[in-house]
């Protein structure tokens, strides 16, 4: 499902105005490529929001400018809550464009009830398709791992017309077996243990011998 943004020419710029423009419920965005002018633009903030939580990447313009849209880059506040702008650039649902997309695990491994544990090392793979078949996310199913087996981006089943740009040789999970790092750490996060003065035990025992 593609998000549509209704968006309005923005033609007044500067810190003061964009500021005032965000207050109103309203986010700057910028929209180039193609060769054609730069145009910024501004559109609802609940619009933007939407389209980001729903993790697509090709937006339908209307309103002021009427095109397809590829989201680009989002730049965020510093706590990360809040979209300060949106970069924007046009495309057609045919152009095959390069983006990220993330990377989710799905099943149970069986490796987990062998005595393994489950490490997730890729979360985000880069990938070229047509602008209009952008998958949301890739899966990569974790039913099949055993103790001591890993699965490697090569060996994941991709979307229609999707290549991958990630090197194919990356690992993507692995199931390993608690070895004796893992047992340092535990001990560690366990806290320190206080340890034993034959000193102290010694006197102690005398004294427990003169009563």
């Amino acid at each position: 499902m593609t998000d549509v943004l209704h968006v309005a020419i923005r033609k007044e710029l500067g810190t003061g105005r964009v500021r005032r423009l965000r207050r109103a419920g309203q986010t700057p965005a910028i929209l180039y490529g193609h060769g054609e002018q730069n145009v910024n633009l501004a559109i609802p903030t609940a619009e933007v929001s939407a389209a980001l939580r729903h993790g697509g990447k090709l937006v339908d313009l209307q309103g002021e400018v009427r095109e397809k849209a590829l989201i680009r880059a989002v730049q965020w506040d510093c706590y990360g809550s809040e979209v300060l702008h949106l970069d924007l650039t046009r495309v057609s649902e045919q152009e095959r464009v390069q983006v990220t997309v993330s990377l989710e695990l799905k099943g149970e491994a069986p490796g987990a009830k062998e005595g393994g544990i489950v490490d997730h090392h890729l979360f985000d793979v880069e990938i070229e398709c047509p602008a209009g078949e952008i998958p949301d996310k890739l899966v990569a199913s974790i039913k099949n791992l055993h103790l001591g087996q890993s699965i490697t981006l090569a060996e994941l089943s991709l979307p229609p017309h999707v290549t991958l740009i990630t090197a194919t040789d990356s690992l993507v999970v692995s199931c390993y077996a608690q070895g004796p790092a893992q047992e340092l750490e535990e001990a560690a996060a366990a806290g320190p243990v206080e340890p034993e003065v034959i000193g102290r035990r010694a006197e102690e025992e005398a004294e427990e011998e003169g009563e």
